[in-house]
């Protein structure tokens, strides 16, 4: 199958003793649209990232996140693993 890309934001929010965790990762169709999206969630939460992932779903192989913007405060530790 052929490399395809997905767009991801992940919104993140301070827990009960503040420390950041990640929210409900959301599919963008682009990465304008990824970016502003990311904006938006940052309005409402502590903050958010917008980052693409490029690879082969089929195969269950994906390259490094490619972080397109960040707004606030996220941690991007939390997203690992």
């Amino acid at each position: 199958m052929a490399s395809v890309t997905y767009f991801v934001v992940v919104p993140f929010n301070k827990d009960d003793e503040g420390n950041l965790v990640s929210g409900e990762p959301k599919e963008a169709p682009n990465g304008d649209r990824a970016r502003r999206l990311a904006q938006g969630l940052a309005d409402n939460n502590a903050g958010a990232v917008a980052f693409s992932r490029t690879g082969d779903p089929e195969a269950g192989e994906f390259g490094d996140a490619q972080v397109i913007a960040i707004f606030g405060s996220v941690d991007l530790h939390a997203l690992q693993g």
